[in-house]
């Protein structure tokens, strides 16, 4: 932002799971494996978006650093952004021991992360968007607007969901959960859908084309699941 606004929305809050703390951080990526093939997961949205090397990539909510460090073996230079520095810390460890120097680590959010170096490629986030409320989303896609090239490309995957049978669809899904690994997922899924702010696809709609983003392809996965490709629109000359 232009200015520093003193109502600004606070996203160092931890909103759900408090990944804060080095215990939950720890855990992360052992629970996911529960129900989800991270690796296998990040090189399919590779090789969706066709990064190669040289290529820069923002990756908000950058969590244990799995994407960041897939995107980096490919010879991207990336930016692994996350508010906390739990997270950053064991992503830079896994970062060594994968042997991959051409991440830069930031401790930062959607709301103030300053980009310096060139326009980005592409900009990715996964299960992180929905931690702002809508108002705040619009403004965090017009950030990630002007910080991508003429046709760079935002990728989103999130909760986000259709308005038919909403209720029944997530009361679905927290059931796949329970059923994955237990009352632990049950637990943080209904936590999630009480605490925090995942929308309506209609909703994101509206706000990527109010932020310059045209929509290349959608895809809500049992009206609950959404993934969106999107490229910055050229100006018209």
């Amino acid at each position: 932002m232009k200015k520093s606004i003193t109502w600004l929305y606070h996203e160092y809050n931890q909103v759900g799971k408090d990944y804060s703390l080095p215990e939950e951080v720890e855990m992360y990526d052992a629970r996911h494996s529960d129900f989800r093939d991270l690796i296998k997961e990040s090189n399919a949205v590779l090789d969706t978006l066709g990064i190669k090397k040289t290529d820069i990539l923002i990756d908000f909510g950058a969590g244990t650093g799995t994407f960041a460090i897939q995107a980096a073996l490919r010879g991207a230079v990336v930016y692994a952004v996350d508010v906390s520095p739990a997270m950053l810390d064991y992503a830079k460890t896994k970062a060594r021991k994968a042997g991959v120097s051409n991440i830069e680590f930031c401790h930062s959010g959607f709301l103030d992360f300053k980009h310096t170096g060139p326009a980005a490629d592409f900009i990715t986030t996964t299960f992180v968007f929905h931690h702002l409320p809508d108002f705040w989303k619009g403004i965090a896609l017009n950030r990630m607007n002007h910080m991508l090239k003429p046709g760079g490309q935002l990728f989103i995957h999130d909760i986000i969901i259709e308005e038919y049978q909403a209720l029944e669809n997530i009361a679905a899904l927290i059931k796949k959960l329970a059923t994955a690994s237990g009352n632990f997922l049950r637990r943080d899924a209904e936590a999630h859908f009480r605490e925090e702010f995942s929308t309506y696809d209609w909703v994101m709609d509206g706000l990527l084309s109010r932020s310059g983003f045209v929509i290349k392809s959608k895809r809500i996965e049992n009206g609950v699941m959404g993934t969106y490709l999107c490229t910055k629109q050229l100006k018209a000359s």
